[in-house]
């Protein structure tokens, strides 16, 4: 995703690309801050204080030099803008999933029809101003799975990022890091902002993100979260989304 020419300062430009299931784009960062959005697939962006999980029905906002790196879980056709300049002093300094309402998705999809891949226009483009407007005034969605960075803790998020059907207890954990349960779920809470079992569910969910694009059936995609049931695994994925997983993989592909 690399970027050539030059901007003016207070633009905006466009980002079109198409990626198979499975694809990486390695560690990189912009000048620009980046607002990376698919129309199919689901992206999962990590960076060094955590992951972004995001849906069609999702964008993530990437500060301007945040080193990070995007994995495709599907067909992704992404649709990214890219903020130049003072622009993007107005937006978070800080990586975040925000909710796609259909003026925003229809602005983004506009912007790359009308700019292609190597233009830009100023904000005071009526449709850059608008979409700079309502990323002014974006609301958060709760898609981030941020890391713990004590090297214990650490070691307990690494071992559920490769097995997040993991269901160890804590002190189970603890012993093989060599910190007590009752320390763990304290650096989980002070270093993340969650609770070892909030994070857990948001890494399941993570997971069952990354599966349903692939066509895989609910059961299964329950089984990769790490939960016993598909009931369960329904309740949990329609309390963080909204919908059920059936009608997130209609309304994905």
């Amino acid at each position: 995703m690399s970027r050539k020419g030059h901007a003016t300062p207070a633009a905006i430009s466009a980002f079109t690309e198409d990626y198979v299931h499975g694809a990486v784009i390695a560690p990189h960062r912009h000048k620009a801050g980046q607002l990376l959005y698919s129309v199919t697939g689901v992206m999962t962006v990590a960076a060094a204080e955590g992951l972004w999980v995001v849906p069609p029905q999702r964008a993530v906002w990437i500060q301007p030099g945040r080193r990070h790196a995007v994995r495709a879980s599907g067909r992704v056709a992404m649709r990214a803008l890219f903020v130049h300049g003072g622009a993007a002093r107005r937006l978070p300094r800080a990586c975040t999933v925000i909710a796609v309402t259909p003026l925003l998705r229809a602005l983004v999809l506009g912007l790359n029809e009308r700019l292609g891949a190597r233009r830009h226009v100023t904000t005071r483009h009526p449709m850059a101003a608008l979409a700079l407007a309502k990323l002014v005034l974006m609301d958060q969605a709760p898609l981030h799975l941020p890391m713990p960075t004590d090297r214990r803790a650490r070691r307990v998020a690494d071992a559920l990022m490769a097995d997040p059907t993991d269901a160890r207890p804590l002190a189970a954990h603890g012993r093989t890091v060599g910190a007590s349960g009752r320390t763990l779920a304290r650096l989980f809470v002070a270093e993340t902002g969650m609770s070892f079992g909030r994070w857990r569910q948001q890494r399941r969910l993570i997971a069952a993100l990354e599966s349903l694009p692939q066509g895989r059936p609910v059961t299964e995609a329950a089984l990769d979260a790490g939960y016993a049931t598909p009931s369960a695994f329904c309740a949990m994925f329609r309390r963080a989304l909204g919908t059920s997983p059936s009608r997130f993989s209609r309304d994905e592909g």
